[in-house]
């Protein structure tokens, strides 16, 4: 017999499931670090100490200085400020080529005595134009390892290795060399493009000669009445590139330099824009030799030149063969420097101690008659140049403190 059982029934019967486990409670957030106080702004006051007025002067902050002040001062979110809270022109230096900024540098223009106060704080850098760029130097590969520079005012070169065996015009040779320059554009790529700058196009050319001598600034060493020079530089690096300031070296192979001496060069050169002169820092390494060079800083002798010296400068005034213009050329030591002249058949020179291991400072410059708004004649040279002098030995006060 079949027994029915009603459908509620075996409903009732089949077991309640178990209750699903309760949920894990949620973590708890981690707590936020509290965000980093914004760095601190810096003031900084330049000042010129000098009853005239100067233009273009490069202001260089290392940022270690300025982080005594601002220690979360991030560098590359820095930007300086003038007393209208206008932004400023600056630039990162790289002044030991390990790819990390050391110092800010920026260009200010000063009157008789005056003062200014700039602000360094954080903020967005901008991107540089085009336009802002008014140094620009490299290695010239193409054109037999030239490495060639310049600014907004003056053009140089010096030579590498592979001109030594060039086939067609060889040249040995450590001496500096002058482009003459019309136009505040950056020439030195166009240049070499065209490669049609031994004449004057409109902006400028290469009028100068150096062959075997120092041409405009390079250096011999003195172990008696002869000078001993380097061949061709072997190597070059640039460590900052502008927009305000270029800093670049090329170090010269061991030469020759005295009985059982040989010596090896490694120049650093520095120059920034609105600026005829570069500075000119050679370190020298002596084997077999004394701790103490006597070093000549030389100009090249030319015909139609008029030289003009004294304690701590040479300069020349030189009349441009095929063209109705003339080009100088000059060397300023530092203040205090005792220094002899020397002249040998190829050169006038400025002769001064150097230690071994301690960069030796010079300055050298250029101009050209046809610049505008440059020296004309002689006269006007000779009075840049003492201007020069001037401002190297009166270097513009720079005070860094906590911005109040």
């Amino acid at each position: 017999m079949t027994q029915t059982v009603p459908l509620l029934a075996l409903l009732a019967a089949v077991p309640a499931p178990a209750p699903a486990p309760a949920a894990a409670p949620a973590p708890a957030p981690a707590p936020t670090a509290p965000a980093a106080p914004p760095a601190a702004p810096v003031a900084v006051k330049v000042q010129n100490p000098l009853s005239t007025a100067r233009g273009a002067e490069t202001i260089a902050l290392t940022l270690a200085e300025l982080r005594k002040f601002s220690p979360g001062l991030d560098a590359q979110k820095i930007v300086v400020m003038d007393a209208k809270r206008q932004p400023v022109l600056s630039q990162l230096v790289d002044g030991d080529g390990d790819d990390t900024p050391d110092e800010l540098v920026f260009q200010t223009d000063l009157g008789a005595k005056e003062s200014k106060t700039f602000t360094v704080e954080s903020g967005a850098r901008p991107t540089y134009k085009a336009d802002d760029f008014k140094v620009y130097g490299r290695f010239v590969r193409e054109r037999h390892d030239d490495f060639a520079w310049e600014n907004d005012r003056v053009a140089h070169r010096m030579y590498g290795p592979d001109l030594e065996i060039w086939k067609k015009e060889p040249l040995t040779s450590s001496g500096i060399d002058v482009w003459v320059k019309r136009t505040k554009r950056l020439v030195v790529n166009e240049w070499y493009m065209t490669d049609d700058y031994h004449r004057d196009n409109g902006e400028g050319a290469d009028f100068y000669s150096v062959k075997q001598s120092r041409g405009c600034g390079g250096v011999a060493i003195f172990a008696g009445d002869k000078p001993a020079v380097s061949r061709n530089f072997v190597s070059s690096r640039v460590l900052t590139q502008g927009p305000l300031r270029l800093t670049f070296e090329v170090v010269y192979a061991p030469f020759d330099a005295g009985p059982n001496a040989k010596v090896t060069e490694t120049k650093r050169i520095t120059l920034d824009a609105g600026r005829n002169f570069n500075r000119v820092a050679s370190t020298f390494k002596v084997e077999g030799g004394g701790a103490k060079l006597d070093v000549g800083v030389g100009i090249g002798k030319h015909p139609n030149t008029e030289l003009k010296t004294d304690k701590l400068w040479i300069r020349t005034w030189e009349k441009v063969k095929d063209d109705d213009s003339s080009l100088g050329c000059a060397i300023v030591l530092p203040a205090g420097t005792a220094a002899s002249l020397r002249s040998t058949d190829l050169d006038t020179f400025l002769v001064a101690k150097a230690t071994a291991g301690v960069p030796f400072v010079y300055y050298m410059g250029s101009e050209w008659s046809k610049r505008p708004g440059g020296a004309a004649d002689a006269g006007g040279w000779t009075k840049a140049l003492q201007e020069q002098a001037r401002d190297v030995a009166a270097p513009v006060k720079v005070t860094v403190s906590a911005k109040k």
